[in-house]
């Protein structure tokens, strides 16, 4: 199977540790930000749920676009043969 070898940007690991210290954030982009900074600086791939989930954030219009930037980090990081 291949591997996604992929990794978080120091810009998106930023954003997405801002947003996990965030009292406000979503449930859904503090799940996002944790997946992302757990991908940042390893070749750690997104698992299968947490993949759907972030597919379901870019295609929904309701999620901002800091939210829609981490889905898209932990897409990007996912399993290339799924």
């Amino acid at each position: 199977m291949p591997r996604n070898t992929k990794q978080t940007t120091q810009k998106v690991a930023a954003q997405a540790a801002k947003t996990l210290i965030n009292p406000i954030a979503s449930k859904i982009a503090k799940q996002l930000a944790g997946s992302a900074l757990s991908q940042s600086g390893n070749k750690k791939q997104t698992g299968s749920a947490m993949e759907e989930k972030a597919s379901k954030v870019l295609n929904s219009p309701k999620y901002s676009k800091e939210t829609k930037t981490l889905a898209a980090s932990v897409l990007s990081q996912s399993n290339k043969s799924r």
